[in-house]
């Protein structure tokens, strides 16, 4: 599969919720990244996905035509969702930046403004202290213990730790 088809896929995949289709396209060996993921690998970007899909109840996703330059596909897409530690509403805006390699994704990295994000998500401590990195640190180790969670339960052993 060309790797414009791939990434166009993934983003298809996740407005309608499907994870494991999502996780089916990255590598064994892939690499994930954003401001709250900073460092997952392959099988663990494809646990997110599942969890991030599975607890989603009004999620709403959308994304521009990918396109691709000097072996990257690119795309921006967009996220609309309730966010659940806070119960308040999140629209993020998101640039990918998605390498493609004989029909799987080997690297991802998502860019977004952190500081936006927290301000919605999280509100005054957000707005107060989401441009911090003590903050985004606190919100990465939660992350991260949600999805070491996730994993446990799910039974994949994507991730030891």
């Amino acid at each position: 599969m060309e790797p414009v088809a791939v990434v166009d896929r993934l983003y298809t995949a996740f407005a309608a919720r499907d994870g494991d289709a999502m996780a089916a396209l990255y590598a064994p060996s892939g690499r994930f990244s954003d401001p709250v993921f900073p460092a997952l690998t392959g099988a663990e970007a494809g646990a997110m996905w599942r969890m991030l899909t599975a607890r989603a109840d009004d999620l709403r996703i959308e994304h521009t035509p990918p396109t691709q330059q000097d072996g990257h596909v690119r795309t921006r897409w967009q996220a609309w969702y309730t966010f659940s530690a806070t119960g308040r509403k999140v629209h993020n805006i998101i640039d990918a930046d998605i390498v493609v390699e004989d029909g799987q994704i080997t690297s991802h990295t998502d860019h977004f403004g952190f500081w936006r994000w927290s301000r919605q998500a999280l509100g005054v401590p957000g707005l107060l202290l989401g441009w911090t990195p003590m903050l985004q640190g606190k919100v990465q180790k939660q992350a991260d213990k949600g999805l070491r969670q996730f994993l446990a339960r799910d039974g994949s052993g994507a991730a030891s730790g």
